[in-house]
């Protein structure tokens, strides 16, 4: 599978231990960092990645307004031709709108800069049974401090950066890039307490 003439799927050395999927925000692609070191991450961990890419600028007004449920049909039409669901879903931003999805089936979740203002999406994260990081930064006007330690008390794992914005980053590219060795090292932790809690 290939977008644009870039792979789309990845498949682990050995047996796969299941499928994950991995989801964009509105300007950020999968070959992003973030969600590329997410992807490496997965990988030697043994999973099966599949990457969404979508051209998020094409919604509709109706859909910029909704995006819940136009997230959901990315996933769905992603997961159309797989034979159950995956057992991990990663997302950054517009993605983190997959939370309801991944809640209805106890999905874990790695949730990158989600949308914590959002009562709908910090209610979906609430309302997940699976294992779930989330990855934030203090300078992040999209993210909650309160709702984040009110959901890591619920269980939720949880990486605050305090410079961090958004994209994870700061003004300084060594910073931002300490930022990143951060993420990757919560991810890889993160992924490695799902082995010892199967």
């Amino acid at each position: 599978m290939t977008f644009g003439g870039l792979p789309t799927r990845w498949e682990p050395d050995g047996p796969s231990r299941g499928l994950a999927l991995v989801l964009p925000g509105r300007a950020y692609s999968p070959s992003a960092p973030l969600l590329e070191l997410a992807r490496q991450v997965l990988l030697q961990h043994g999973f099966t990645v599949q990457q969404v890419w979508w051209d998020a600028a094409a919604r509709t007004d109706a859909e910029l307004a909704e995006p819940e449920p136009w997230v959901r049909r990315q996933v769905e039409s992603a997961l159309a031709s797989e034979s159950s669901d995956p057992v991990l879903l990663v997302a950054k931003s517009l993605g983190t709108h997959a939370a309801s999805y991944a809640a209805e089936r106890g999905i874990d979740s790695i949730w990158l800069t989600p949308l914590l203002v959002v009562p709908e999406q910090a209610g979906a994260i609430a309302a997940n049974e699976g294992r779930q990081l989330l990855v934030g930064g203090l300078a992040d006007e999209l993210w909650d401090a309160r709702v984040a330690a009110e959901l890591a008390e619920t269980g939720c794992d949880v990486l605050e950066v305090a410079d961090a914005d958004h994209g994870m980053a700061t003004s300084d590219a060594v910073r931002t890039a300490e930022i990143l060795v951060e993420v990757a090292r919560a991810t890889d932790a993160f992924v490695r307490s799902l082995d010892r809690d199967r």
